[in-house]
């Protein structure tokens, strides 16, 4: 089962810092296409870094969580 876990836990990580992933909503595609190629790389990338953070934190506390009730 840990096994399964970590592969998982791989997986998604590897998924959401891909550099073809887009996540931007449809405002926010619009006005980086109006900016440009460059500007809306840099955009892209900031949403991926705010998205993240959450994600890693609620992964931390879900993983001490785990590790403290598994005995």
């Amino acid at each position: 089962m840990r096994r399964y876990l970590f592969i998982f836990i791989l997986l998604f990580a590897l998924q959401s810092v891909s550099a073809v992933l887009h996540a931007q909503c449809s405002i926010c595609t619009r006005t980086a296409q109006q900016q440009g190629e460059r500007p809306a790389k840099a955009l892209n990338g900031g949403i991926l870094y705010l998205a993240a953070t959450p994600f890693l934190i609620v992964s931390f506390i879900g993983y001490r969580w785990w590790k403290q009730n598994r005995d």
